[in-house]
């Protein structure tokens, strides 16, 4: 069962450093670069989590992909674009509109030792399958003390920046964190989508996987074969490193302060630091990447380095995981600090109108405006 905690030692280096050029790409993740490290392509999230998805059916039979038009459809996003022409319709398929009969399934499914990866087809359209989530997914193996494990991935379009209404870009991770028993991703780039995705498959416990809604056809230059090589012996989750699962990173280094982000929130966090740089001003950006388990880690020291800290993130920033970060943070780093770790976030509103998103969501001259008021008088 998983909690939040310091993340175990893992192999991929907590610091990355990103391309110069458009904030919403980032450094490969840590994994060792192969005889084909000279020949990146150009690819977007959403490609990297068909890929992923491709890649580990091929490796592994027991793995199973279905949801709400994922099969001939290739979803709403198509994520899951040809997967049921590749590996047929007993592989990947589509279910009624009924995700709590969706997640039940995976649930039985993997205590018969499959692999389900089911997609909600959005964030808010997972609610009704809170229960059996809440109840079965995440308590199975307590309940059995340990001798019936989950390994399931429930995949969630989660967040905004799409211009959708209400049920359509809910931030809804606090729920996923607050539910001992569950891992819970949130990746922000197209190589991270790719080895985050592989390796929460391979997780033998649940694992709910968010993914950024505007991010999808966000692209960057991508060594694929150079990821697939941690994965290529196709001997499933006993075989392989699970490296990326609790282990945040450095995606841009600073020396004023730290901006904390996950998910959609850090491109947006890149994009204040590079415009704070004009400005005169350094900061470090940290990708949390894996909610539970979170990397205390790997954040504490970056925020020790600097002495102040800037959570950003899209939910409500009451009782969130934003919330916790600032806690973990000051709680641990309290002596290192020269002021109160801050947040930025969404509004304590039910997500608004079309129109009015670019208010709600955190954006750079919100995160300065932030910035600004950490108590700089004392350097």
């Amino acid at each position: 069962m998983t909690t939040i905690s310091a993340s175990p030692t893992a192999a991929d280096p907590s610091v990355q450093t990103p391309p110069a050029a458009a904030p919403a790409a980032a450094p490969a993740t840590g994994l060792p670069a192969g005889p084909a490290a000279a020949k990146p392509q150009s690819l977007t999230f959403a490609k990297a989590l068909n890929l992923a998805m491709s890649d580990a059916m091929e490796a592994d039979d027991a793995v199973v992909v279905f949801g709400e038009d994922v099969g001939l459809l290739g979803g709403v996003f198509r994520i899951t674009d040809g997967l049921t022409k590749r590996f047929g319709e007993e592989r990947c398929f589509d279910t009624p509109l009924a995700e709590s009969g969706i997640v039940g399934m995976a649930v039985g499914m993997a205590m018969n030792k499959m692999k389900p990866v089911v997609e909600m087809q959005f964030d808010a359209f997972a609610y009704p399958a809170f229960e059996q989530v809440v109840s079965h997914v995440a308590k199975m193996a307590n309940r059995t003390k340990g001798k019936v494990r989950l390994p399931m991935v429930i995949r969630i379009p989660y967040a905004g920046g799409i211009g959708g209404v209400e049920h359509h870009c809910d931030s809804s991770e606090a729920y996923y964190v607050h539910t001992p028993g569950l891992t819970v991703l949130a990746p922000s780039t197209a190589a991270d989508a790719y080895t985050m995705l592989r390796d929460a498959i391979a997780c033998p416990d649940p694992v709910v996987f968010l993914e950024p809604k505007k991010l999808y056809f966000a692209k960057e230059e991508v060594d694929v074969d150079a990821l697939r090589l941690r994965y290529a012996d196709g001997t499933g989750a006993e075989a392989t490193a699970v490296t990326s699962i609790g282990k945040a990173v450095i995606v841009r280094e600073g020396s004023d302060a730290t901006l904390i982000a996950y998910g959609p929130s850090v491109p947006t966090a890149l994009a204040a630091a590079e415009t704070a740089a004009e400005e005169g001003r350094s900061l470090q950006v940290i990708d949390v990447r894996s909610l539970v388990p979170f990397d205390d880690e790997t954040v504490c020291a970056a925020v020790r380095r600097t002495g102040r800290a800037v959570v950003i993130a899209e939910a409500p920033g009451f009782a969130s995981v934003a919330a916790e970060i600032v806690a973990r943070v000051q709680e641990r780093c309290f002596h290192s600090l020269a002021s109160p770790v801050r947040r930025v976030t969404g509004f304590d509103i039910p997500y608004p109108a079309p129109k009015l998103e670019q208010q709600y969501l955190p954006g750079v001259d919100r995160i300065l405006d932030v910035v600004d008021e950490l108590q700089w008088e004392d350097k």
